[in-house]
């Protein structure tokens, strides 16, 4: 599932007509945003499942059309209508990292889940070695995670403590405020300070893969809740005045504010 050694393109236009034909038959891995967004997934979708009829091929042709975000819950969400568990389980560990998102929303299309079961569902996904998949693994549940708020702040305090570095990124990102590609949630650019468990948890993480989330985390809260930002930050720098990650990651949770 690593990103194999060969040159990489930050720009679509740029990936080579068979390098792109590799990426959308899920041969092998995007290794940026770009080629991620660039792979087709109507050849993807045959690619993994050659069962797939005429009318079925339709469908797809009218899911690719959407934007990102959409089409990659929608098309997970109609493999795993359609196939049912056999769409998990060919999905769940496939090399294609666009094949495992689908995964990631067919977590999220799962009915009748406690917050804690969708979490156990999706931790392979969400501590997965590809950017990719750690993206789209909480956008996928992040709708369940905020109809739950108080419920999944406590659930993700669990992840905030693992041994893992991409579980304790998503405790904190699958839950910003204003977030990307997503939905903003009201409640927490009105009240940013109810992630205060996790924030807390994470603020002297050793991981600036951890520590841009927590920062980023509160730069959106920066937009709406400027004074409670400064004074966290503030009181978080008189603690602990000698650190320089938390200096770091101040500096990026006040930048909108300089």
């Amino acid at each position: 599932m690593s990103t194999p050694s060969r040159k990489t393109y930050a720009k679509a236009s740029d990936i080579p007509a068979d390098i792109l034909l590799a990426l959308s038959k899920g041969e092998i891995p995007a290794a940026t945003l770009s080629e991620s967004l660039a792979i087709d997934q109507r050849i993807l979708v045959a690619a993994v499942f050659p069962e797939l009829d005429e009318q079925g091929a339709q469908q797809i042709e009218v899911l690719v059309q959407l934007g990102i975000l959409k089409r990659m819950k929608d098309v997970g969400e109609w493999l795993l209508k359609t196939y049912g568990e056999v769409a998990w389980e060919r999905c769940v560990n496939h090399p294609a990292d666009v094949v495992r998102g689908w995964a990631c929303f067919m977590v999220g299309a799962r009915e009748m889940l406690s917050v804690s079961q969708r979490l156990e569902a999706l931790r392979p996904l969400a501590d997965d070695p590809h950017f990719g998949v750690r993206e789209w693994a909480w956008m996928a549940v992040r709708p369940h995670l905020v109809a739950e708020l108080e419920v999944s702040i406590q659930a993700l305090l669990l992840w905030a403590r693992s041994d893992s570095e991409y579980l304790r990124r998503f405790a904190c990102e699958a839950l910003r405020p204003r977030g990307v590609w997503c939905a903003h949630i009201a409640i927490l650019k009105k009240e940013p300070e109810r992630m205060l468990p996790i924030l807390e948890a994470l603020r002297d993480d050793g991981s600036v893969y951890v520590q841009d989330s927590v920062a980023n985390y509160l730069n959106d809260a920066a937009k709406d809740q400027p004074q409670w930002v400064q004074a966290l930050c503030a009181q978080w720098l008189a603690q602990s005045p000698d650190s320089l990650a938390l200096q770091r990651l101040c500096r990026r949770a006040l930048r909108s504010l300089s």
